[in-house]
């Protein structure tokens, strides 16, 4: 059956999902992070900008979990805390 579709219409494999999308956390293994980044927001009123640090906890957790591709923080809007993080910085490459 067609289901909507013109029954000529042979059907096409599905899709990776694009950059940015990622799955759930079912097992909820990084939802202290997100609890606390939530209740950063309510605190401070919805302003994100004063609760990076706890959305930065959060895609590590993520990352660290497999539910989402391993990225360098400055990669996702990070750059500026991680600048007083030492082991972050980058080292000079090799010659």
């Amino acid at each position: 059956m067609s289901f909507g579709r013109p029954p000529n219409v042979e059907s096409s494999p599905g899709k990776a999902p694009l950059l940015g999308s990622f799955p759930l956390d079912h097992d909820g293994e990084c939802k202290t992070f997100m609890k606390d980044y939530v209740k950063c927001l309510r605190e401070n009123k919805n302003n994100n900008g004063l609760c990076r640090h706890f959305s930065q906890a959060y895609l590590q957790c993520r990352m660290d979990n497999g539910l989402m591709d391993k990225d360098d923080m400055r990669n996702l809007g990070f750059a500026d805390l991680m600048k007083d993080d030492p082991v972050s910085t980058p080292k000079n490459p090799p010659k």
